[in-house]
């Protein structure tokens, strides 16, 4: 009863929260207003899933790989989506989202910078897994909206005897860099502006504050890379376009 009774002001707060964001954007008319309170709300619901599970699991190596398998499975799905579900869609946004991972990740545990412990590899795994989620889908939808909106460009690059994959060139390095905006201005203002989830977390969890700054600009350092191979492999195989693509909702 008393772990209940102190969950109530931060269901009171969540609950005050959702209906901010839904007043604002229904008073303002924005489509699907209720869209991230509902999020909020399968967020929420998961986070109990999930810390419920990793109690048990984050001590087993087997364990951890299998939680952090379905953490990329849904982020590929989730990102995939973004950009129109098919299944070479699927392919790509895996595929892609899967060398960058890796490549983080090997580096970081491999250097040493971070101990390989089933703990760490759960909690950067799933830090960067997230981002790389996020730029996937940025560059995706930005390749995609870069192309319709100078379609007679491409069309002009073809017509002159261009490849598709020269004549979307330009667009597909914009919308790899776009992508990265948001990761490249957290990494920036950290500090300044915001401490990083990772830095808290990593000071209430014992760590010394220089211990914790290490910690988290390995983790910022992981997800820039990361994204960076994610945004360049996804948009290289997205370039090739011979028509003009559909609108992304």
């Amino acid at each position: 009863m008393t772990e209940l009774a102190g969950l109530i002001p931060t269901l009171l707060a969540v609950g005050l929260l959702m209906a901010v964001s839904a007043g604002v954007l229904a008073g303002f008319r924005v489509p699907q207003a209720f869209a991230p309170a509902l999020a909020i709300l399968l967020g929420a619901a998961q986070l109990a899933a999930v810390s419920l599970i990793l109690g048990a699991v984050i001590t087993s190596g087997a364990w951890v790989a299998v939680a952090l398998g379905v953490m990329f499975l849904v982020a590929t799905a989730t990102a995939t989506r973004r950009l129109g579900w098919s299944w070479a869609h699927l392919a790509m946004v895996s595929s892609s989202m899967a060398a960058g991972i890796l490549v983080s990740l090997v580096v970081v545990f491999a250097t040493g910078s971070i101990e390989l412990t089933s703990r760490y590899a759960l909690a950067i795994g799933g830090i960067v897994i997230g981002n790389t989620m996020t730029i996937a889908a940025l560059a995706g939808r930005r390749f995609n909206e870069a192309v319709i909106d100078r379609w007679d460009l491409v069309e002009g690059w073809l017509a002159l005897g261009a490849t598709p994959r020269q004549a979307t060139r330009d667009m597909a390095r914009r919308a790899a860099h776009s992508a990265l905006i948001p990761s490249i201005d957290q990494t920036k203002t950290t500090g300044l502006v915001t401490l990083p989830g990772a830095f808290v977390g990593a000071i209430f969890g014992g760590l010394s504050p220089l211990e914790a700054g290490r910690f988290q600009i390995v983790v910022l350092a992981s997800i820039i890379a990361a994204g960076s191979v994610t945004a360049v492999v996804l948009v290289h195989m997205l370039a090739p376009v011979r028509r003009r693509p559909a609108p992304l909702t």
